[in-house]
């Protein structure tokens, strides 16, 4: 289906055709008449289906073709991460261009002077906020931001809201606003949280579902079993098999992150790491010097998996085994993307096996497993590393931990 048989007013079209925009996917072809018709929307879509232009585009159509107040908050789109809030700001700095919609990302990690430029912006009005859910909490409790007049809030990545521990703060942004509006839940999976969290802001919703929990064919995916000591040298010697373009590291601690970001670097590879003790314009510059291909390796916890947008990852290393099936099918979402191949390795340990086992059942397939090189000495037994997994079940790597950070902070526009 071409955008152009949605109805979008010439301005947004205008936009469309800028940004390159032809062919709407799947799940563009199924949320945008229903936001258009006025509908709520649950909608579960693996990561890259182009779910950020499915809620832009009708949210920016109808800002721009039905009536709403200026100097109002008009709409609010809520996410997990500053990195994502970046991402959506960006999309939509392009998708808008021609039209005279307004726009602000509010996040944390900033400094005084962008703390008041948000202050400035949610006073006097703009038609889209985006932002993460504390930092609008910390301008809620100042008391100037009215939401009195929104007509339509999107929580964009809610599973991932739920996981950080945003429900309170969700369940009280939504008590500042009219029960009257548009609410748009967008997830990766639809746990019971999300189901209960819908119950409660959804009217009579649109359910879409986009084949989530299953990796793209053109990804291959391979696993080392392996011993802990084993793993960074098994790192090394991977990335110096081949000629690869850019390649992401996944950890799931921001220690374990450090430790592997130094070694790489002693062993002269180019390399940047992304985790919450760099300060937010370090992540930033981080993230743009792997994106100008500066950097070719980027270390990084698994919150980035969902809140970087590059389409020419040519490797995906999982240093550590996600935990749980769909953050293994987001960390390797970053590769193969655009209709392009890609390969995903998994260094399985000992302790992560049952873990790596359960993602495999979820995937309805083994990952194939590649022998350790020689040189590196046997690897653990499979049957050994069952039974030890089956006594410590989850594995080792700490939590879902580490911030990080990406992208150039997009001002605050005024309309035109």
């Amino acid at each position: 289906m071409n955008f152009t048989e949605f109805g979008f007013y010439d301005d947004l079209l205008d936009g469309i055709d800028a940004m390159g925009y032809v062919t709407a996917t799947p799940v563009q072809e199924q949320v945008i008449p229903a936001i258009i018709a006025g509908r709520d929307i649950i909608a579960a879509a693996q990561t890259g289906t182009g779910k950020t232009a499915a809620f832009l585009l009708p949210l920016l159509h109808k800002l721009t073709s039905s009536p709403h107040e200026d100097h109002k908050i008009n709409a609010m789109i809520i996410v997990p991460t500053r990195e994502l809030a970046v991402q959506i700001a960006q999309t939509l700095e392009g998708i808008s261009y021609y039209t005279s919609v307004s726009f602000i990302s509010v996040y944390g990690g900033t400094g005084g002077a962008l703390f008041a430029n948000e202050k400035k912006a949610l006073t006097s009005g703009v038609d889209i906020v985006i932002c993460t859910p504390g930092r609008m909490i910390s301008h809620l409790n100042m008391g100037y931001v009215k939401l009195d007049s929104l007509k339509y809030l999107i929580l964009d990545e809610a599973d991932r809201m739920l996981d950080m521990g945003f429900l309170d703060d969700i369940i009280k942004i939504t008590s500042y606003m009219p029960a009257a509006k548009q609410n748009l839940l967008f997830s990766a999976t639809m746990p019971p949280g999300i189901r209960k969290l819908a119950k409660t802001l959804l009217k009579d919703p649109a359910e879409i579902n986009i084949a989530i929990s299953k990796p793209p064919e053109q990804i291959t995916q391979e696993a080392f079993l392996v011993h802990d000591a084993q793993k960074i040298p098994l790192v090394k010697y991977l990335l110096r098999q081949k000629e690869f373009g850019s390649i992401l590291v996944f950890c799931s601690s921001k220690l374990n992150v450090k430790q592997l970001y130094e070694d790489l670097r002693r062993a002269g590879f180019a390399v940047g790491q992304i985790q919450s003790d760099l300060e937010q314009e370090q992540r930033e510059q981080v993230l743009l010097d792997f994106k100008s291909k500066k950097l070719k390796i980027l270390v990084a916890t698994d919150i980035l998996s969902r809140g970087i947008d590059i389409e020419d990852i040519d490797l995906v290393i999982n240093y550590d085994v996600p935990h749980d099936g769909e953050d293994y099918i987001h960390r390797i979402g970053r590769t193969a993307r655009a209709a392009t191949n890609g390969t995903a390795t998994t260094l399985v340990s000992m302790k992560e096996y049952g873990k790596f086992q359960r993602i495999e059942a979820l995937l309805g397939k083994p990952v194939p497993k590649r022998e350790i090189p020689a040189e590196f000495g046997p690897g653990p037994d499979p049957a050994t590393a069952s039974n030890t997994s089956q006594r410590g079940r989850g594995g080792s790597g700490g939590g879902k931990g580490g911030n990080s950070g990406g992208g150039k902070r997009k001002p605050f526009r005024n309309k035109k």
